[in-house]
């Protein structure tokens, strides 16, 4: 159930920021115009803010059928709509799909989170790392395959379609209607925005634990933000990097994913946060590698292939610590609290990383990256004492 779950938090996010683009430059859409696409994607970074109500109102389920029943008609919505012609409409459908889909991933991060024990988290979140980019291949490969040959409308009703199977299966099972863990009593209506961030930063050593959310997938992030440009700069086609990147990096990212999450679950998250960040980066001294000039240009394939199956292992370990850290009373506002850091982080990370590597050049600039992967590391150790306490609170609220 969690991957089919995450397979429906992927399918819209690719749809949005990788098959719509295509389209719009298919129907002759100023560049302009399309980056405002990335407008929209503000919906899944400002969720934080609606997050509380997910944790205040209902079950989980009360927010994950009506968001993917709203995924449904908005897709259907955008088949007999024209981007030229019909713009201001298609554009407030558009907002809707985004609204929907931050609702939904809010509610299913914190279902997710609800249902598993720590022993389960590993495996569970290599399953829905590699459930979620699986939908991304369908959205940003296989739905646009069909847009390109079938024509667009059929994509949006086969998006449609697709959540529309989700919702009978949510409908037709029990577990996805199980009540919520026993927590606190409900709070006064402004401290339920209050009270989960103060209970996390009542945690020892919580400073640490955002100090580390931000900076472990920095070097990373700045690293990918470049990888497609190098590989123009190095005199390949887009097309080179589309089935490279977009096909064989994907399928190589869902087993590391499978792989890392098999790993945190056999040695701990600690363990993996350390053995699986250090190869994250080693990844970046591949590139460093392949933009020297003695180098053939051809070893960019099996780079680019390590660092799509690095990011798969070290991503299960760390969204299995980022659901550790997560008190299930408040979990819905707690994982989008550390899920909005994390965004911060990568998305300044790729703003840095263009002015760099124009700067110091890509032999240079890989190689640094590697080195700014390593901070969070060394801060690895101090993140028990905030697992630990959070394990104490679940004890204590069992044992009462």
């Amino acid at each position: 159930m969690v991957g089919l779950l995450y397979f429906a938090e992927g399918l819209p996010f690719g749809l949005i920021n990788n098959a719509l683009s295509v389209y719009f430059r298919h129907k002759r859409i100023t560049l302009e115009e399309i980056g405002l696409l990335s407008l929209l994607g503000l919906a899944w970074s400002v969720k934080i803010f609606w997050a509380p109500l997910v944790d205040r109102f209902g079950q989980r389920y009360f927010w994950i059928i009506p968001s993917q029943s709203a995924i449904v008609l908005f897709s259907l919505l955008l088949a007999f709509l024209d981007p030229v012609s019909d713009k201001p409409l298609f554009w407030l459908v558009l907002s809707g799909i985004c609204l929907a889909s931050a609702t939904q991933d809010i509610a299913v991060d914190a279902y997710t989170i609800d249902l598993l024990e720590e022993r389960e988290l590993g495996l569970a979140n290599g399953i829905r790392s590699g459930a979620y980019r699986a939908a991304l291949i369908v959205s940003g490969g296989l739905l646009v395959m069909v847009g390109d040959h079938l024509g667009w409308p059929l994509t949006f009703i086969s998006t449609a379609a697709t959540m529309g199977v989700v919702v009978l299966i949510m409908l037709g099972f029990s577990t996805c209607r199980q009540n919520r863990p026993a927590g606190k009593a409900k709070l006064p209506f402004l401290a339920q925005w209050i009270e989960p961030i103060r209970v996390l930063f009542q945690r020892p050593n919580f400073w640490i634990g955002v100090a580390f959310v931000l900076l472990y997938k920095v070097g990373e992030a700045m690293a990918v933000a470049m990888a497609n440009p190098f590989w123009i700069d190095q005199g390949f086609r887009p097309g080179d990097i589309g089935f490279v990147v977009g096909t064989l990096g994907m399928v190589a990212s869902i087993a590391g994913a499978l792989l890392g999450g098999a790993l945190t679950t056999r040695w701990g998250i600690i363990r993996s946060l350390w053995i699986l960040g250090f190869i994250q980066a080693l990844a970046s001294l591949g590139y460093a590698l392949a933009a020297l000039p003695f180098i053939p240009s051809s070893s960019i394939y099996f780079v680019a292939l390590f660092e799509s199956l690095s990011i798969g292992l070290a991503t299960a370990a760390f969204l299995s610590l980022l659901m550790r850290l997560c008190d299930k009373a408040f979990s819905a506002t707690h994982y989008a609290f550390l899920s909005m850091l994390f965004g911060l982080g990568r998305s300044l990370a790729g703003v840095l990383g263009g002015y760099s590597a124009s700067w110091l050049g890509y032999a240079t600039f890989f190689t640094i990256t590697f080195f700014v992967a390593l901070p969070a590391l060394f801060l690895i150790p101090w993140l028990r004492p905030a697992m630990a306490k959070e394990e104490n609170k679940r004890i204590l609220r069992v044992e009462s």
